[in-house]
Protein backbone atom coordinates (compact mmCIF):
# COMPACT_ATOMS: atom_id res chain seq x y z
CA UNK A 1 0.00 0.00 0.00
CA UNK A 2 2.55 2.80 -1.14
CA UNK A 3 0.31 5.23 -1.95
CA UNK A 4 -1.96 5.21 0.98
CA UNK A 5 2.24 5.30 3.11
CA UNK A 6 2.55 9.01 2.11
CA UNK A 7 -0.87 10.08 3.57
CA UNK A 8 -0.22 7.79 6.36
CA UNK A 9 3.19 9.79 7.44
CA UNK A 10 1.23 13.40 7.40
CA UNK A 11 -1.30 11.98 9.50
CA UNK A 12 1.25 11.31 11.95
CA UNK A 13 2.80 14.35 11.61
CA UNK A 14 0.10 15.91 11.99
CA UNK A 15 -1.14 14.13 15.15
CA UNK A 16 2.66 15.01 16.84
CA UNK A 17 1.93 18.53 15.98
CA UNK A 18 -1.71 18.13 17.03
CA UNK A 19 -1.86 15.43 19.86
CA UNK A 20 -5.71 15.71 19.86
CA UNK A 21 -6.13 15.10 16.26
CA UNK A 22 -7.86 11.71 15.84
CA UNK A 23 -4.97 9.63 14.16
CA UNK A 24 -7.64 6.79 13.52
CA UNK A 25 -10.68 8.21 12.36
CA UNK A 26 -8.57 10.58 10.07
CA UNK A 27 -6.44 7.43 8.72
CA UNK A 28 -10.14 5.86 7.79
CA UNK A 29 -11.56 8.80 5.63
CA UNK A 30 -8.37 8.91 4.10
CA UNK A 31 -8.21 4.58 3.39
CA UNK A 32 -12.30 5.12 2.11
CA UNK A 33 -11.32 8.77 0.28
CA UNK A 34 -8.48 6.66 -1.48
CA UNK A 35 -10.97 3.50 -2.28
CA UNK A 36 -13.55 5.60 -3.70
CA UNK A 37 -10.59 6.97 -5.79
CA UNK A 38 -9.38 3.93 -6.78
CA UNK A 39 -12.52 2.20 -7.82
CA UNK A 40 -13.29 5.07 -9.59
CA UNK A 41 -10.56 4.80 -11.82
CA UNK A 42 -10.32 0.63 -12.57
CA UNK A 43 -14.33 1.84 -13.79
CA UNK A 44 -13.11 4.55 -15.76
CA UNK A 45 -10.51 2.52 -17.64
CA UNK A 46 -12.89 -0.70 -18.02
CA UNK A 47 -15.57 1.34 -19.31
CA UNK A 48 -13.70 3.57 -21.78
CA UNK A 49 -14.23 0.79 -24.66
CA UNK A 50 -18.11 1.81 -24.28
CA UNK A 51 -17.30 5.24 -24.58
CA UNK A 52 -18.78 5.50 -21.17
CA UNK A 53 -17.01 6.73 -17.29
CA UNK A 54 -17.93 5.15 -14.14
CA UNK A 55 -20.68 8.14 -13.54
CA UNK A 56 -22.55 7.50 -16.60
CA UNK A 57 -22.46 3.74 -15.46
CA UNK A 58 -23.81 4.65 -12.39
CA UNK A 59 -26.66 6.25 -13.32
CA UNK A 60 -27.38 3.99 -16.19
CA UNK A 61 -27.10 1.18 -13.71
CA UNK A 62 -29.33 2.87 -11.60
CA UNK A 63 -32.10 2.69 -14.16
CA UNK A 64 -31.27 -0.87 -15.16
CA UNK A 65 -32.06 -1.84 -11.27
CA UNK A 66 -35.27 -0.01 -11.22
CA UNK A 67 -38.91 -1.16 -11.30
CA UNK A 68 -40.51 -1.17 -14.21
CA UNK A 69 -37.79 0.38 -15.55
CA UNK A 70 -38.54 3.83 -14.80
CA UNK A 71 -37.35 6.12 -12.35
CA UNK A 72 -37.65 10.11 -11.44
CA UNK A 73 -34.73 12.44 -12.24
CA UNK A 74 -34.90 13.12 -7.93
CA UNK A 75 -34.96 8.99 -7.32
CA UNK A 76 -32.09 8.61 -9.88
CA UNK A 77 -30.05 11.90 -7.77
CA UNK A 78 -30.64 9.47 -4.10
CA UNK A 79 -29.93 6.43 -5.45
CA UNK A 80 -26.81 7.61 -7.91
CA UNK A 81 -25.48 9.88 -4.93
CA UNK A 82 -24.77 12.36 -7.26
CA UNK A 83 -26.05 15.88 -7.33
CA UNK A 84 -28.73 16.90 -9.08
CA UNK A 85 -27.25 19.17 -11.88
CA UNK A 86 -24.78 16.09 -12.19
CA UNK A 87 -27.64 14.20 -12.79
CA UNK A 88 -29.40 16.41 -15.52
CA UNK A 89 -25.63 16.77 -17.25
CA UNK A 90 -25.36 13.02 -17.46
CA UNK A 91 -29.06 11.88 -18.65
CA UNK A 92 -28.79 14.68 -21.40
CA UNK A 93 -25.46 13.41 -22.45
CA UNK A 94 -26.99 9.58 -22.60
CA UNK A 95 -30.54 11.13 -23.91
CA UNK A 96 -28.24 12.59 -26.95
CA UNK A 97 -26.56 8.93 -27.23
CA UNK A 98 -29.71 7.27 -27.65
CA UNK A 99 -29.44 5.19 -24.07
CA UNK A 100 -31.59 6.71 -21.94
CA UNK A 101 -35.63 8.73 -22.52
CA UNK A 102 -37.38 11.49 -20.48
CA UNK A 103 -40.96 9.99 -20.73
CA UNK A 104 -44.33 12.04 -19.14
CA UNK A 105 -45.35 10.75 -15.78
CA UNK A 106 -48.76 9.29 -17.30
CA UNK A 107 -50.11 10.27 -13.55
CA UNK A 108 -48.83 13.60 -13.40
CA UNK A 109 -47.81 15.38 -16.98
CA UNK A 110 -45.61 17.66 -15.22
CA UNK A 111 -43.11 15.51 -14.05
CA UNK A 112 -40.74 13.57 -16.39
CA UNK A 113 -39.91 9.99 -15.94
CA UNK A 114 -36.44 8.56 -17.18
CA UNK A 115 -36.15 4.89 -18.71
CA UNK A 116 -33.61 3.06 -20.94
CA UNK A 117 -33.61 2.57 -24.70
CA UNK A 118 -33.47 -0.45 -26.01
CA UNK A 119 -29.95 0.71 -27.21
CA UNK A 120 -29.54 1.36 -23.20
CA UNK A 121 -30.20 -2.14 -22.41
CA UNK A 122 -27.80 -3.60 -24.91
CA UNK A 123 -24.93 -1.51 -24.43
CA UNK A 124 -25.34 -2.49 -20.02
CA UNK A 125 -25.67 -6.22 -21.23
CA UNK A 126 -22.35 -5.63 -23.06
CA UNK A 127 -20.69 -4.14 -20.07
CA UNK A 128 -21.94 -5.80 -17.46
CA UNK A 129 -19.83 -9.28 -17.94
CA UNK A 130 -16.36 -6.92 -17.31
CA UNK A 131 -17.64 -5.09 -14.45
CA UNK A 132 -19.07 -7.74 -12.79
CA UNK A 133 -15.53 -9.04 -13.23
CA UNK A 134 -13.93 -6.24 -11.42
CA UNK A 135 -16.60 -5.92 -8.47
CA UNK A 136 -16.03 -9.69 -7.99
CA UNK A 137 -12.34 -8.86 -7.90
CA UNK A 138 -12.56 -6.43 -5.32
CA UNK A 139 -14.86 -8.71 -3.33
CA UNK A 140 -12.33 -12.05 -3.68
CA UNK A 141 -10.51 -10.93 -0.72
CA UNK A 142 -13.12 -11.37 1.67
CA UNK A 143 -14.99 -14.63 3.07
CA UNK A 144 -18.75 -14.25 3.13
CA UNK A 145 -18.99 -13.22 6.39
CA UNK A 146 -16.47 -10.55 6.55
CA UNK A 147 -18.27 -9.21 3.23
CA UNK A 148 -21.62 -8.79 5.29
CA UNK A 149 -19.11 -7.76 8.67
CA UNK A 150 -17.66 -4.55 6.04
CA UNK A 151 -21.36 -4.02 4.43
CA UNK A 152 -22.56 -3.28 7.99
CA UNK A 153 -19.85 -1.62 8.89
CA UNK A 154 -20.19 0.81 6.05
CA UNK A 155 -23.56 1.33 5.86
CA UNK A 156 -23.11 2.58 10.22
CA UNK A 157 -20.44 4.87 8.98
CA UNK A 158 -23.02 6.12 6.32
CA UNK A 159 -25.20 6.47 8.29
CA UNK A 160 -23.49 9.08 10.11
CA UNK A 161 -22.32 10.96 7.56
CA UNK A 162 -25.82 11.23 6.47
CA UNK A 163 -26.88 12.65 10.40
CA UNK A 164 -24.26 15.70 9.03
CA UNK A 165 -25.96 16.36 6.00
CA UNK A 166 -29.66 16.40 7.72
CA UNK A 167 -28.23 18.86 10.29
CA UNK A 168 -29.29 22.85 10.24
Amino acid sequence: MVSFSATEKRINRTCQRHPAFPRESAKLVRLIKALGAGVHGAANAALREYGLNHTDYNVLMMLYGSENGVITPTELRDAAAEKSANVTRVCNALCERGWIQRVPDVHDRRKVMLSLTAEGEALIERFLPSMAGLLDFYAGIYSDEEMATLERLLKRLLARVETLEQAP
